[in-house]
């Protein structure tokens, strides 16, 4: 008698498959949390109105270096403001008074538009050296 020989393949592949595959488990991937260092989330933008070269790359290195995010640097049309002047673009960003401290100013204004593609702008002005070098620039 003569054994058919197709069922009886496929019926060993069946147990070889269970066999190799019954004691694995998957494994759960957990996702990696990328730590950032900005801790104030938000679009900040630089202009140098102080006429300084070089004025708003510095703001830059110290801003991010505080964990803020700028996202572009210019100069300003005007260029003889003694004092830097924050203008928050959008007031209810939770950053502004951080970012106030930071910059060591009291001088913060509003301005609201419905084109504006930051939360605040910094025109910085000629006491650039007294925010990143307190004691330093005079």
């Amino acid at each position: 008698m003569r054994l058919p020989i197709r069922p009886f393949f496929g019926l060993v592949f069946c147990f070889a498959f269970c066999i190799a595959f019954s004691g694995c488990k998957e494994e759960k991937v957990e996702p990696k949390v990328q730590e950032t260092k900005r801790t104030y989330k938000g679009d900040i933008e630089l202009l140098n109105s102080c006429g300084m070269p070089g004025a708003a790359a510095q703001m830059k290195v110290y801003l991010r270096g505080k964990g803020f995010d700028v996202v572009s640097t210019r100069n300003d049309i005007v260029q003889n403001y003694e004092q830097t002047i924050l203008v928050l673009r959008n007031p209810e960003w939770e950053g502004a008074q951080a970012l106030a401290k930071a910059l060591n100013t009291e001088n913060v204004m509003t301005v609201i538009s419905k084109r504006a593609l930051v939360d605040a702008s910094v025109y910085i002005g000629k006491d650039i050296k007294q925010i990143i070098e307190p004691g330093q620039g005079e």
